[in-house]
């Protein structure tokens, strides 16, 4: 079989690859190791057109004219992990292009950090930290997670996991999807579906934890803003883009909300001249929600497994190799 030569552009598996290029060199595949900063933009991405038949990527930009330039040529777009809002899927089916990723990879990480976030801001140990810590004895009116709603926009695999692990606190449950979950898991967890308006008028703690599609983008806007229960806090461990930042701002500085847990945003790395960097009541993080050595170690091996289904490499010792050279 003529050899294949693979665009490795991930960044979470950049770091590793020279654990990994043997693999790939195993099943004969040729290996371009992009520079990449976080993705690969479409410029970026240009500088590669027409020489590589696969890629292991993150989350590049992969446009309807830049799918276009890669054709025919390439064949597989491997996404290391689980969104894939930066591909155009229909750009891709017209050109012949698979696309896969790797589907409930980080539900437990994800879910861990979302509940880590709820309870700094109900018991403030970020802020009785640091109050301590400059010389005051202050004490902070912190709340029981047993007196405070959550609600959850999207019940896909990491939200319903976030409303598991807060139904272990007896937190009040809201949640609202386009798609109902399975009404036996809604019965057990005792949520409540709602509106979206119902939802921001009623919870203390409102994770998103939704893809990001033509539905979802800019969700939580100046119109949504509007409707939070005052001293709200929001928490985005989704996608940047579903959240409005000017909005979101804004609705922080007006105080309409209480406070912010982002670890993603409309725009990565996050400008230093953003006015989040400055809010007191504002807890960031750099995409890192996901960060799990073994979650992220299925994931090295699973999108590596995926593009070579996808470029039809036999593969019949893969298993036996991922069980060798497996480190977690």
């Amino acid at each position: 079989m003529e050899n294949k030569t693979i665009l490795l552009s991930a960044p979470y598996l950049l770091p590793y690859k020279d654990r990994f290029l043997p693999i790939f060199k195993h099943y004969g595949c040729e290996v371009i190791v992009a520079d990449v900063n976080e993705r690969l933009s479409e410029k970026e991405i240009l500088r590669y057109a027409g020489k590589f038949d696969g890629t292991v990527c993150g989350d590049d930009r992969y446009t309807p004219d830049i799918i276009k330039l890669c054709a025919p040529r390439l064949k597989v777009i491997s996404k290391w992990g689980t969104g894939i809002d930066s591909i155009d899927k229909t750009a891709a089916e017209k050109f012949g292009i698979q696309v896969f990723r790797s589907i409930n990879a980080f539900t437990v990480p994800v879910s861990d950090s979302v509940m880590g976030y709820i309870l700094a801001f109900a018991r403030l140990q970020p802020w009785l930290d640091e109050k301590m810590k400059s010389g005051a004895w202050e004490k902070l009116p912190g709340r029981a997670l047993s007196e405070c709603t959550l609600g959850v926009i999207g019940v896909g695999y990491i939200g319903k996991e976030v409303l598991r692990k807060a139904h272990a606190f007896s937190m009040k449950l809201l949640a609202t999807d386009i798609v109902a979950p399975p009404q036996d898991f809604v019965d057990r967890y005792g949520v409540q579906m709602v509106s979206l308006y119902e939802l921001l008028q009623t919870a203390d703690f409102i994770s998103v934890n939704c893809d990001l599609n033509p539905t979802s983008y800019h969700l939580l806007n100046d119109q949504a803003f509007v409707k939070v229960k005052p001293g709200a806090v929001v928490i985005n461990t989704a996608r940047g883009p579903i959240i409005e930042e000017p909005a979101l701002n804004c609705a922080l500085q007006e105080k309409r909300l209480g406070g912010a847990a982002l670890d993603v945003f409309e725009v990565e790395p996050l400008p230093l001249d953003s006015p989040l960097l400055k809010m007191k009541n504002v807890m960031l993080a750099p995409h890192n929600s996901n960060s799990s050595p073994l979650a992220w170690e299925k994931v090295h091996w699973n999108t590596i497994l995926n593009l070579l289904d996808g470029l039809r490499i036999p593969h019949p010792d893969f298993d036996d190799l991922q069980n060798k050279y497996m480190q977690v």
